[in-house]
C-alpha cells in the first residue's frame, strides 16, 4: 500500500502506549483517534477493575461497536486510528469486518518494561500485575502477515515515523 491507510489499529497489551501512539498518528495523519477503552462497558470496566479478565462474552458488543466505528469512518471517506487491545486474532478479524483493508501496528514490548510502565499510570481502571498476566497468556501475538510489530522501547515519534514509513513505502 503506497498511501497510508485510512483505517489503523493501534495494538497491545495495556501499558504498551496504544493511546499516546494511536494519538500521536491520529495527528499526524490528520485522522480521529478512538480509544477502545471509553466504549467498554459499564459492566466490562467494573470487572477489569476488580482485577478479574473479560472473557469473549464480555468483549463481543464491545468488539462489533469498534468494528462498527471503523465501517462509519469508511463510509464518509475520513482516516480512523483506534488503540485497542486486540489480544487474539479472532478479534482482530471482527475489528477488519469494519475496514477489510485495516492496517495495524503492534506495539511489542517485555513484561518488565510493561509492568514499569503499568506502575506509573494514575486512575486507569486496568488493575495491575495479575490482569498484565492474563493479557500476556490471552495475546496471540499477529504474524507479520498481519501486523507491524515494533518495540515500545524505541521513542512514540519513532514508532509513528516507522510505522508511516513503512506504510507508505518512504
Amino acid at each position: 500500500m503506497k498511501d497510508t491507510a485510512s483505517s489503523i489499529l493501534v495494538m497491545g497489551v495495556s501499558g504498551s502506549g496504544k493511546s499516546h501512539i494511536g494519538r500521536r498518528l491520529a495527528e499526524t495523519l490528520d485522522a480521529t483517534f478512538i480509544d477502545a477503552d471509553d466504549h467498554h462497558s459499564p459492566a466490562n470496566i467494573a470487572k477489569m477493575a476488580r482485577g478479574e479478565p473479560l472473557n469473549d462474552e464480555d468483549r463481543a458488543t464491545w468488539l462489533a461497536t469498534l468494528s462498527g466505528f471503523y465501517r462509519d469512518y469508511r463510509a464518509q471517506g475520513q482516516p480512523l486510528v483506534i488503540g485497542c487491545s486486540a489480544l487474539k486474532r479472532r478479534y482482530r478479524d471482527i475489528l477488519r469486518q469494519g475496514a477489510p483493508d485495516l492496517a495495524i501496528l503492534y506495539l511489542d514490548g517485555s513484561r518488565g518494561v510493561l509492568l514499569e510502565r503499568l506502575d506509573t499510570r494514575g486512575d486507569h481502571f486496568f488493575a495491575g500485575a495479575d490482569m498484565l498476566d492474563n493479557q500476556l497468556a490471552t495475546l496471540e501475538p499477529p504474524g507479520d502477515d498481519e501486523a507491524i510489530r515494533l518495540d515500545i522501547r524505541k521513542s512514540p515519534q519513532d514508532i509513528v515515523d516507522e510505522f508511516l514509513a513503512i506504510t507508505t513505502g518512504n
